[in-house]
């Protein structure tokens, strides 16, 4: 679009022909267009400046010649600019060191904000005002070097036009990063940073404070358009949510409006306005208009310093706001320049000096400038002033150095000067002006990054100010390019207190981003952690699960040990068996005691005392084995708690079971001609019980020998704490104890169940019958529910079997003898014993 529009003008207006067809000279067609201000010299430097802001167009009817275009509202900042170029020019003049003896000139044009005006200023400086050129229109360019403009979008267009032609541009502040291709725009150079850093910037600034929550403007140019691009690219990476994204042209009120109640109606309250100074300025009027007020917002250079903006009202709007900012100029003697200089020397519209009509005019044209004779308040916070003093010596010193200068001999005024060679002298350039800066081109044409954060703050006074609270330099190391002074800064309404501009509250340690369906990552909700799962920092993305051996405490915020579960001697349940195993122990010992008391009584002799002193000690160790299940498992307790387990009940066992036999045997004695008696005397029922007892012991050695039992933490059964317990190491050799000792239990219920009804007064077979159904159900009961058990429960219901089966077999066997040794001390006779034999 911006070619069609450089081509069209370019034809239409400043149309060029050669004299061989129509004519005999080389003429413009049309009125020339004259420089606002100029002066001539050796060499001359280009200008083209937005000094007035507004323009009115002629009135188009086609039956007369159009008017020239008419422009209005001086833009002070502008007029600064222009005169610092001046300032720069006469001081390069003065200097005997630079450019001895050649002289600088300039020509100095006004684009009164217009694209349209802008392209007129540029054929201006590529052509001269010349009316005939002669019988050539190719030639040199009237300047040597463009310094201009201030936007990005006219720059554009500016360096478009003169890219052909190889005229170096130098901008002051045009920062679009579009302009940094050297494809494109091969001779730009601007002696401030592209918008790369600037916008990166923003979005760390954003970051900085905690605002995730943002709403987004620019000026629908170039300049707006790339440096947003940018920006919403960095604050995709920075974590950080943009509301809405509006932008408008100066010429779109009606998009302006829209802007407006978007602002109104949005709950971010932070804007960053990538704007143009004219397009803010708009914005400014109309936020002031609906009275929206109290919102943070962030700028840009092209705005947040400028004193354009400092209205009655603006700082309602405006006050606290947050930007980089070019940093000031410091050069000794512009100030006084700027102030009465410039007026005495190059803009002199006094009536002694209203000669020439071209004079006249041009007083008259520029009345408007005359207003601001001796105005000296915009002067200390002058910034982007440093810029055009730097853009003007470059293209002096790159002068200085094709023209081969010395402080001797001058510089040599043969040689010809092409746009080409200074394009490549800019490139080399590399000097310090007087306030210290030191000026460089990068590869892309433009300057290091460096801003000052400034904050809009009221005065002691009651005037706006732009205070500096920290700065931004690129060229440092990334720790240490942010430097920000966050007790000095003033926020909207004068508070001192941080604004808060996020979508979602802060998800606390403890919690997690759930995002809302449809909403940008920003807008979440918060949800606790899950059992075992933590978070110990604000905003977490997720929980952590904690380590095998931790679990999550209570706030979800740290993991912490779990709680080691096992069957200690100290808890309730561990007391309560350590009681019923000593008291177990106890009435093993009394029964033994009475037994020992009343061993040469008949009752005792014809139950085989042998076998039943025997069975008590193994009952004694059965009731004692229930101890080892108690206490943290170790590998020592493990391995013994169930071999001693095995062996004992087995010893139980098999003295019942010999004491069964016994009972068979004893009967078959009574028969006539029996002799089975010698077959299963004394020796035989110690060899009997030693080698169903050796059975177990070698089953133990082979257990623990192949895989034996080991302490385990079981981590899986309970998630909140770990169980410690003793694992079987191999299932095998514990069901081969268990069963070993179940199919002994078997044969000893069977072989009693045989010999319950064989005649005697007190026939024992009975009683072991008994004892053993007993066994053999608490044992058949423990198998299910040890396994469904959990945790020390399943220790607990081992213990439990143990020590029921053992009561079992003491009670069934021993207590109807000791109800007769004690209670019924008459029945404890041989004659007793007998009689029910001689009655059958």
């Amino acid at each position: 679009m911006l070619s069609l529009i450089t081509g069209l003008v370019f034809i239409g207006f400043f149309a060029f022909q050669t004299v061989e067809e129509k004519a005999s000279l080389c003429q413009i067609l049309g009125s020339p267009e004259f420089p606002m201000m100029s002066k001539e010299g050796d060499v001359m430097i280009g200008g083209a400046f937005s000094i007035h802001s507004k323009i009115t167009s002629p009135s188009l009817v086609f039956t007369e010649k159009p008017k020239r275009l008419r422009c209005s509202s001086v833009n002070l900042r502008e007029f600064r600019f222009a005169q610092t170029m001046i300032f720069a020019i006469e001081e390069i003049n003065k200097n005997s060191s630079l450019l001895r003896n050649v002289s600088i000139g300039y020509r100095i044009y006004d684009n009164c904000g217009s694209t349209l005006s802008s392209m007129r200023a540029v054929m201006a400086l590529i052509n001269g005002d010349e009316w005939m050129l002669g019988k050539s229109c190719s030639g040199q360019s009237a300047v040597h070097a463009i310094i201009g403009e201030s936007e990005s979008s006219s720059t554009i267009v500016l360096s478009q036009t003169t890219g052909p032609f190889k005229i170096p541009v130098i901008s002051h502040s045009a920062t679009c990063e579009c302009l940094s291709s050297r494809t494109e725009y091969p001779s730009f150079f601007r002696t401030i940073a592209s918008d790369f850093y600037q916008s990166r910037a923003l979005a760390q600034l954003v970051k900085h404070f905690g605002w995730t929550w943002v709403g987004a403007v620019n000026s629908d140019s170039d300049y707006g358009n790339n440096g947003m691009a940018i920006f919403l690219a960095a604050a995709q990476e920075e974590g950080v949510c943009v509301e809405y994204r509006e932008r408008f042209h100066r010429a779109e009120p009606e998009k302006l409006l829209k802007v407006v109640d978007v602002i109104r109606k949005s709950t971010a309250r932070v804007i960053v306005g990538f704007l143009a100074h004219v397009e803010m300025n708009n914005l400014l009027e109309q936020l002031s208009l609906h009275n929206i007020t109290g919102r943070q917002f962030i700028g840009v250079e092209a705005w947040i310093t400028a004193n354009s903006l400092v209205t009655p009202t603006s700082f309602a709007v405006l006050g606290g706001s947050l930007g980089f900012a070019v940093q000031k100029a410091n050069i000794s003697g512009m100030e006084d320049f700027l102030v009465k200089g410039f007026w005495e020397t190059e803009f002199q519209c006094k009536e002694a000096n209203q000669d020439s009509m071209i004079n006249t005019t041009f007083c008259k044209e520029n009345q408007d400038l005359m207003e601001l004779i001796d105005y000296d308040d915009d002067v200390a916070e002058l910034r982007y002033s440093s810029n055009i003093y730097k853009a003007v010596y470059a293209v002096a010193y790159s002068l200085h150095n094709i023209l081969k200068c010395s402080n001797i001999q001058g510089c040599d005024k043969k040689v010809h000067v092409t746009h080409r060679q200074v394009v490549e002298s800019l490139k080399q350039v590399n000097f310090t002006i007087k306030n210290g800066d030191r000026v460089w081109f990068d590869s892309t044409g433009a300057t290091a990054a460096r801003y000052e954060v400034v904050n809009w703050q009221h005065g002691p006074d009651g005037s706006v100010q732009f205070i500096p609270v920290g700065y931004y330099d690129a060229s440092l190391p990334p720790g240490q390019r942010f430097v920000l002074k966050t007790e000095a800064i003033v926020w909207p309404g004068g508070s001192k207190e941080l604004p808060v501009s996020v979508c979602s509250v802060s998800c606390h340690p403890g919690t997690h981003k759930v995002l809302q369906k449809g909403k940008p990552v920003c807008c979440y909700d918060c949800m606790p952690c899950a059992e075992g799962e933590i978070s110990n920092t604000t905003d977490s993305n997720d929980c952590k699960k904690c380590p095998g051996e931790y679990w999550s405490n209570q706030n979800r915020d740290a993991c912490i040990l779990k709680n080691v579960e096992f069957l200690s001697f100290t808890e309730f349940m561990g007391k309560i068996i350590v009681f019923f195993t000593f008291f177990g122990v106890l009435l093993n010992l009394i029964v033994a005691a009475l037994f020992l008391i009343k061993k040469d009584t008949p009752l005792i002799k014809a139950n085989n005392s042998e076998l039943s002193f025997l069975l008590l000690f193994s009952l004694t160790l059965c009731f004692l084995c229930s101890l080892t299940f108690i206490g943290q498992p170790s590998e020592w307790s493990c391995m013994l708690r169930h071999t001693a387990f095995g062996i004992t009940f087995v010893l139980c066992i098999s003295c019942i079971l010999g004491k069964t036999i016994v009972v068979l045997m004893a009967f078959k004695a009574t028969l006539p001609g029996s002799n089975v008696m010698k077959w299963f005397g004394p020796v035989q029922q110690r060899l009997s019980v030693l080698a169903f007892t050796l059975i177990q012991v070698l089953i133990c050695i082979l257990w623990l020998t192949i895989n034996p039992p080991f302490p385990y933490k079981n981590m899986n059964h309970y998630k909140e704490k770990i169980i410690l317990e003793c694992a079987l190491g191999s299932p095998v050799g514990f069901w081969a104890v268990l069963g070993y000792i179940g199919l002994l239990a078997m044969l000893c219920f069977v072989l009693a169940f045989l010999a319950r009804k064989l005649p005697d007064n007190f026939n024992e077979a009975k009683f072991i019958t008994f004892s053993m159904l007993i066994f053999c159900a608490v044992w058949l009961t423990f198998i299910p529910a040890y396994v469904s058990s959990p945790g020390k429960f399943t220790v607990a219901v081992e213990i439990f079997a143990i020590l029921a089966s053992s009561y079992g077999l003491l009670f069934c066997i021993f207590a109807p003898k000791c109800y007769i040794i004690v209670i019924k001390p008459e029945l404890n006779t041989k004659k007793h014993l007998m009689g029910k034999i001689q009655s059958k």
